[in-house]
This record gives structure tokens, C-alpha cells and sequence, in this order.
């Protein structure tokens, strides 16, 4: 054998390594042992993969819908395909904004004495424009278009018009209305609507989640207005007649979306066009700007479909009008301090009802000392009791301590307690002072119908 027989010295190439050699020109390029990739093809393959990286991670952030990333699809090649996040409130709120109406609150006025304008009746004056407020379509059935806003929206009027979007004008009837969950429903004809807005779920939103905010702000006309959600769930205390004395207390969604006078009734919805709450209330005072309210779909639906089917929600019936011990008191130390008589107090219907009635519970006088024991501050006063209270012998000047044995401090604890633990046809046990003495008395609560 010669010098150079062998392979590895040998100019002559085998076919096996010829096979390798020609294998490794197209393997893998990090498998070691093979030739390193140029610096245009690793840029090149570097910048493909960032791409589709960036493309994957901006749809999770702001697609928010089912299937691909960024609400797109995935086709058969497996390119993504995605949806402008920009268009999604503009696609979101086209959606829905066919179905929201204007609201007008239509009130009866007529010229006194020096041609100003005041309050009329029945029998004369002029129906006006006494405010307004929004609206959203919910359903359609029998010829008629459902509509849900805001009982403080139709309150107290004498007749209400719904505007369409095409600036159109129809008379609506009211079905139903509640003050405690400030909702109400109307009906138009539903001649040439389409448009209906889908219920979304409002138990899935989650806090800096994309809402929209349609509605008719001042009464410019219809408007949107966007912003996040800044708390799902809010608690917040209200004074259901407006007298300053919280007597109530409301769950909310919390948004920093621009809620004005005339949003209220209009949809809150998400970035799919569902509705999600209905725009309530805005705090404006001074430093705070910005913090707008919604009903929670969830919880006006159940009210809503009561309105539709009994025109109101049945409630368990204490029967009181009441006023606050605490109240009471502060008003004994103003007198004592500026020595003067205010006379009487108007009454909270603590079922629930207007506080400002005709008859006994808006001529009362509560000048006279109340007979309780020194350690007791906190109660509910009788102004007058009626139904299933007057029944059980609850007379004017009790002063209820406690319901079935839990301790009740004011009227919003009373109502609170009866609408959340009790139920039409159940037994209370109500603890009151009379005369300074501690008395007890049982009877079944009736059911709270519609105000007259």
C-alpha cells in the first residue's frame, strides 16, 4: 500500500463524504460543527420573528375577543390576521347607537300672576320641556319597543317623548318605574326600529377594562364618551328624595367616562357593543371631576323585567314614615343653640316611597321631647305608621331600636335590612320605645305596590 492510499490523506473523495458534506450545506445552521449563518440572514430571520412576536403580544393586550390575537382569525397558512384595536369603539359604538333615544320629561306649567312661569295642573297650563335624559332599547315585542332609563329621568311627568337617532319624535308610556334602583321602563311603537342592543354581563368586567358611554348630554343631542372602568363595584349612598339625608345606598360600576346631566339613562357598553350598565349618577363637587356611575346590567335586569310584567317591584311592607333619632336630636340642639322652633318635619317613607306625603306624616309636630333612656342615640322614629304597622299597634313617637333582633340606627338600615333579609308574608319582630319603656310586637309583612 502506498503513501497516500488511505482516505484521510488521499486527494480522492469517498462517496460517503461526499454525501455528508453535501447534507451539512443544508442543515441546520446552529448544529454544531456546520458553517455560521451570514449576518444578513440572521438580521433577516431576527427581524421576521420580532415582528410576529410584537404582532402576538398586541392583540393579547387590546384584542379581548375570542379566537386570534387582536380579535383577528388565523388562516390556513397560520398568518394573523388582525383587527385595528382603533376601529373596535368606533365598530363598538355603531353597534349599539341605533337603539339609544333621548328622553324628554314633558311637566304641565302655566303663567302666574306677573306672567311668571310656574307649576300647573291638569286642568290648565302647557305642557313643557321640564328635562331631559337617554334611553336604550332593549327588546321588541307585540308592536312595541322596550325601553329602559332612569326613574329620575320620567319622574313626575305628565308625559314623555322618546327621540330616535334620525331625530324623530314618538310618544312613549311610561310601564314602570322604581326610585329605589332609579330605573324605569317605556314602550313606543316599534314601527321602522331595527335596531335592539344586546345584554351583555356585567359580573365579568374587570377594573381599567374599555368602556363607552352613549347618551344626550345637557341635551346637545347624542353623543359618546369613552374612558375605563375604575372600580366594578362601588357602594354609594343615596338620597332618594333629594333632601340632602342619605336613605339609601346603591351599587354602581365606577368609570372615569364623562357622565353629564341628560347621560343618565343611556347604555354603558363594552368593546363587543353590549350593554353593561345603565349610566346613573356623576359626583360633581369641587376636586372631583371625572367619576361617572352605572347600574350593573346584571342587577337592572331582574328590575326591568318586573317593571315589564307588574309596572313595579314588590317589596316587603313595614308601613312607617320615619325620621332619624340622629336627626332629631341635631335638630333639638339647633333650636336650643339659635332658639328657634322648627316647626315640623316631613317623613321618609322608610318602605321606599315618596317622603313628602299628604296627610299626618307632613304635619307632625316633633317639637315635643321624646321620652327615651339616656343611653340610646340612634333609633328610627314613627311619624306614622299605616297597613300591617298600624295594624300591629305602631303609633307616632315609637322609636324602633331593633328588627328581629338586630340593632336598626336609621331609616336606610331598616330599608336595607327588610329588602335584603326578609320577604312578602315572612314574620318581623319589631323592638321599640314607647314612653321610655322597651316593648315588643309581631305581625307579617305586606307587599309594596306600585306608588299612586
Amino acid at each position: 500500500m502506498g503513501l497516500f492510499d488511505d482516505d484521510f490523506y488521499s486527494t480522492k473523495v469517498s462517496r460517503r463524504a461526499a454525501r455528508e458534506h453535501k447534507r451539512g450545506d443544508f442543515g441546520f445552521p446552529y448544529k454544531s460543527g456546520d458553517r455560521k449563518w451570514s449576518n444578513v440572514r440572521i438580521a433577516f430571520v431576527s427581524s421576521f420573528t420580532s415582528a410576529i412576536a410584537a404582532t402576538l403580544l398586541f392583540g393579547a393586550f387590546f384584542g379581548g375577543g375570542d379566537g386570534a390575537a387582536g380579535g383577528g382569525s388565523i388562516t390556513a397558512t397560520g398568518v394573523v390576521q388582525t383587527t385595528d384595536p382603533l376601529e373596535r369603539p368606533v365598530q363598538a359604538s355603531a353597534k349599539v347607537r341605533p337603539a339609544v333615544v333621548s328622553i324628554i320629561n314633558e311637566q304641565l306649567f302655566s303663567f302666574g300672576i306677573g306672567g311668571e312661569e310656574e307649576q300647573g295642573d291638569e286642568e290648565q297650563g302647557t305642557l313643557r320641556e321640564a328635562g331631559v335624559g337617554s334611553g336604550v332599547i332593549i327588546d321588541k315585542k307585540d308592536g312595541k319597543a322596550i325601553i329602559v332609563t332612569n326613574y329620575h329621568v320620567v319622574d313626575n311627568a305628565q308625559a314623555v317623548k322618546a327621540v330616535l337617532m334620525n331625530g324623530e319624535r314618538r310618544e312613549a308610556r311610561i310601564v314602570g318605574k322604581d326610585q329605589i334602583t332609579d330605573l324605569a321602563v317605556l314602550e313606543i311603537d316599534a314601527k321602522g326600529i331595527d335596531a335592539v342592543a344586546e345584554i351583555g354581563d356585567s359580573s365579568k368586567l374587570r377594573p381599567a377594562e374599555y368602556v363607552i358611554a352613549i347618551g344626550n348630554p345637557l341635551g346637545l343631542g347624542e353623543s359618546v364618551s369613552s374612558g375605563i372602568i375604575s372600580k366594578t363595584k362601588q357602594i354609594v349612598p343615596v338620597s332618594l328624595n333629594q333632601d340632602g339625608v342619605y336613605d339609601w345606598e346603591q351599587e354602581v360600576i365606577q368609570i372615569d367616562a364623562s357622565i353629564n346631566q341628560g347621560n343618565s339613562g343611556g347604555p354603558l357598553i363594552d368593546l363587543d357593543g353590549r350593554v353593561i350598565g345603565i349610566n346613573s349618577m356623576k359626583i360633581a363637587d369641587f376636586g372631583v371631576e371625572g367619576i361617572g356611575f352605572a347600574i350593573p346590567i346584571n342587577n337592572a335586569m331582574p328590575i326591568v323585567e318586573s317593571l315589564r310584567e307588574r309596572g313595579y317591584v314588590p317589596r316587603p311592607y313595614l308601613g312607617v314614615y320615619t325620621m332619624d333619632l340622629e336627626q332629631y336630636w341635631e335638630q333639638q340642639a339647633m333650636e336650643e343653640a339659635f332658639g328657634e322652633d322648627e316647626g315640623s318635619e316631613e317623613g321618609q317613607d322608610a318602605d321606599g316611597g315618596e317622603a313628602e306625603q299628604e296627610g299626618p306624616a307632613s304635619d307632625i309636630d316633633i317639637s315635643e321631647m321624646l321620652k327615651l333612656p339616656d343611653e340610646i342615640f340612634d333609633g328610627v322614629i314613627v311619624l306614622e305608621a299605616v297597613g300591617p304597622a298600624k295594624d300591629a299597634g305602631l303609633a307616632f313617637n315609637d322609636v324602633i331600636v331593633k328588627l328581629d333582633g338586630q340593632s336598626i340606627g336609621s331609616t336606610m338600615e331598616l330599608r336595607k335590612y327588610l329588602y335584603s333579609k326578609k320577604k312578602i308574608g315572612e314574620e318581623i319582630k319589631i323592638t321599640y320605645y314607647r314612653d321610655g319603656k322597651l316593648k315588643d310586637t309581631s305581625f307579617k309583612l305586606g307587599e309594596k305596590e306600585e306608588e299612586e
